[in-house]
This record gives C-alpha cells, sequence and structure tokens, in this order.
C-alpha cells in the first residue's frame, strides 16, 4: 500500500466513526455543536500523528512485554501537551470539551493505529497514517456536530441561520445517536449507489 492510500483510507475506506464505529465516547459526547467536534477532532489528529511518528521511531528500543504501556505513556505525553496548550489558548473549548480530552488517552482509534500500524512501519507511512486517520475522525465529529447543531439550534458554527427555535432532542445525548445513525445510513447509501 502506498503512502497516499495509507493517508485517504481513513477519511471513507476506514473512517474510524463512520465505518469502523470506534471512539464513539468522544464522538457521542462531544459533538453537540460543530466547533467542539472540530476541536476534538483536530486534538486527536494532533495525538495520533505525533504518536504515531515517535512509535515508529521507538519501536525497536521497546520490549514486547512493555509494548503497549510504553505506547500509552507516549499517547498521554502528547495527549498532556494537548490538554494543556489548549487550556492556555482556548480555554472555552477546554472547559466544553472537559474530561474528554484526557480520555484521548485511552481512545481505541489512537492505541489501535499505534498497534496495529506505526509499530509496524517507518516513519513517514506512519506519520501518514496518523494524519489521514485522525483527519477522518476529525472530519466525522464535525459533520455530526454540524448536523446537530443545525437541527438542534439551527446555526451552523456559532452563526444563528434562522431566528427561530430548533429540534432540542439534537443538542440532548439521544440526538447524537439518531445524528450519528441517520449520517452512517446516508453515508452508506451513498456508497452503494457511488
Amino acid at each position: 500500500m502506498n503512502n497516499m492510500q495509507n493517508f485517504s483510507k481513513g477519511f471513507f475506506k476506514e473512517n474510524a466513526v463512520f465505518v469502523q464505529l470506534l471512539g464513539m465516547c468522544p464522538t457521542l459526547g462531544v459533538t453537540s455543536t460543530a466547533i467542539n467536534g472540530l476541536g476534538m477532532g483536530l486534538a486527536t489528529t494532533f495525538v495520533l500523528l505525533m504518536s504515531n511518528i515517535v512509535i515508529s521511531l521507538v519501536k525497536g528500543f521497546i520490549p514486547d512485554k512493555v509494548r503497549i504501556p510504553a505506547f500509552i505513556v507516549i499517547i498521554a505525553s502528547f495527549v498532556t501537551v494537548v490538554d494543556l496548550v489548549m487550556a492556555g489558548y482556548l480555554p472555552a473549548l477546554h472547559e466544553q470539551l472537559g474530561l474528554f480530552i484526557p480520555l484521548i488517552v485511552v481512545n481505541c482509534i489512537v492505541l489501535g493505529r499505534a498497534e496495529a500500524f506505526a509499530s509496524k512501519n517507518g516513519v513517514i507511512a506512519s506519520a501518514l497514517d496518523g494524519l489521514g486517520m485522525g483527519l477522518g475522525f476529525a472530519m466525522a465529529l464535525f459533520m455530526l456536530g454540524s448536523v446537530r447543531e443545525i437541527l438542534g439550534n439551527l446555526s451552523i458554527l456559532g452563526i444563528k441561520l434562522v431566528d427561530a427555535d430548533g429540534i432540542l432532542l439534537f443538542i440532548l445525548p439521544p440526538g447524537a445517536f439518531l445524528a450519528l445513525g441517520f449520517l452512517i445510513a446516508f453515508i452508506n447509501h451513498v456508497k452503494k449507489t457511488a
């Protein structure tokens, strides 16, 4: 598989949210608005990219017995960087995302890519894989957050589209399940007809 295929598979073929149904905790928990979804997606992308790079560089030095704990320490280091930078420079977004930022450490997407790809491939391929999977995840969270914000608040990116009330259900947790189900159905329909 060439490097561009490594990059592009995260968007459609192996999208963590719409195809693999991974990372459902942040997907459903923080996507009440498009900006929250995008913020969480980009934070996860940074962690995926950097941890894949570092793991691919140090994979030969880590004994098999401590491979997973070592990967978690590497991932946790980058999550800490994201958490501190976001708290310092984007405090409103940091407050909205709250506990979900530290939970990136145990996100199965990040650890899964470290184990399945970065620990077996070179730096360039691992970087492209992390970037592609991360941006695919960010795209999915942004799409879900956009749908929920449009239907629930009749706004997008905080800009009111219509001076009226939206459907409250889509802002609430059950709305996340409904919106995700409709998006997955739509994407599957598009795949079948394409």
